[in-house]
């Protein structure tokens, strides 16, 4: 396997590549060049980074570094070096917690550096479609699975289909932390993706597990926002319930999508979440509107 510790002329290679790998209107639509790429501690060798996508956790300790998730590809650069800002270790997997392209838009750059890629399998069929076979992850599991190191048992467990079909949580078991990929956020609605297996039964099944994995001093990773606790999951369960049992009804008397939006089953929610056109949408779907 290639060496993993990446030095200045490896940078300026992956600078190169990620002009060449932008895929998708978002990234091409985004200044990858006013990002800052900045680390945040969690936890003691527990670390997040926040960008442009879905935060980037680490473990980082004597082993080395395992990386969850890695944001758009002209953003690789910019993470490696706020990596060795942390470690000088060599990385030694890369986790996708699913398969959307602000947390896998950088796999095709790791993938060329010979650091092994981990995902569920769902996450593995979904991105041969769209992604060269370097992208893709050469370690897929449909179970629960545990890498050892840095001294910290790191768990990837499978969820409902939530968000996606390919979710997985990310427990940092030693350190009592979880990283929830987009299963779980801050300051949205909820994001059920039904085009690549997202559902609301799942979303309601993921976050029940997410708790239950947790206890009350456990740190969680949302995908995006900040950091957050056991009791804030609960919150955001209890407000898609709360939400989908007012949207339910209308449906069920045969409103169209328009009417029910003017009900305004989130207003109570609209203030923290923001815009809910498309979990709305997302629920009269799933709840049988058409």
């Amino acid at each position: 396997m290639q060496k993993t510790l990446i030095g200045r002329k490896t940078l300026l290679a992956l600078s190169l590549l990620a002009g060449a790998s932008t895929a998708g209107n978002a990234q091409a639509q985004t200044d990858y060049s006013t990002v800052e790429v900045i680390p945040h501690q969690v936890r003691d060798g527990i670390y997040y980074l926040q960008g442009a996508g879905g935060h980037v956790g680490l473990s980082v300790g004597d082993d080395g570094v395992v990386m969850i998730d890695d944001q758009f590809a002209p953003l690789t650069e910019k993470i490696m070096a706020a990596i060795r800002t942390l470690s000088d270790g060599p990385i030694r997997f890369l986790i996708n917690t699913h398969v959307h392209g602000d947390h896998v838009g950088g796999n095709e750059n790791i993938g060329r550096l010979g650091i092994p890629i981990v995902a569920r399998d769902e996450v593995r069929v979904r991105m041969q479609a769209q992604y060269p076979g370097v992208a893709l992850p050469v370690l897929t599991f449909n179970d629960e699975i545990s890498v050892y190191l840095n001294g910290e048992e790191i768990s990837a467990v499978p969820l409902p289909p939530a968000h996606t079909d390919g979710d997985s949580m990310i427990v940092f078991r030693g350190s009592n932390v979880i990283h929830t990929g987009d299963v779980f956020r801050t300051g949205a609605y909820p994001i059920i993706d039904q085009g690549n297996g997202g559902t609301l039964e799942g979303t309601f099944g993921a976050l029940g597990m997410i708790i239950a994995a947790a206890g009350p001093d456990t740190i969680i990773v949302p995908g995006h926002g900040e950091l957050s606790d056991r009791a804030d999951v609960i919150a955001f369960r209890d407000m898609v319930e709360d939400v989908a049992n007012k949207v339910r009804p209308l449906v069920a008397s045969g409103m169209t999508y328009e009417q029910v939006a003017a009900a305004t089953p989130t207003a109570a929610y609209d203030a923290v979440h923001g815009n809910p056109e498309r979990f709305l949408r997302a629920l009269y779907s799933e709840l049988g509107g058409q």
